[in-house]
């Protein structure tokens, strides 16, 4: 399983800088997303862990309680995390 690790502040630079790393991942199996250390999250990194979820062999993310809570405000949380959690 591939592995990405997402910085302290997830913004649209962010999510840009980690873009072709995401895309080289696809056809080998699950990405782990280890989102940890995430604070700060926009609006463009919550679009691209959904399309992360979505795309090729789908992802895992381990979230901070940041990205948690914006999950839960955006009512992304099912998407996000549904089957990964236990």
């Amino acid at each position: 399983m591939t592995s990405i690790t997402l910085p302290e502040r997830c913004d649209r630079a962010a999510a840009e800088a980690l873009l072709p790393e995401m895309l080289a991942a696809l056809g080998s199996g699950p990405l782990e997303i280890d989102a940890r250390e995430c604070r700060q999250i926009g609006q463009a990194m919550l679009q691209l862990l959904v399309s992360a979820r979505q795309t090729g062999d789908g992802a895992v993310i381990l979230p901070s309680d940041a990205l948690s809570e914006a999950a839960a405000l955006t009512g992304l949380a099912d998407e996000l995390f549904s089957g990964v959690l236990a």
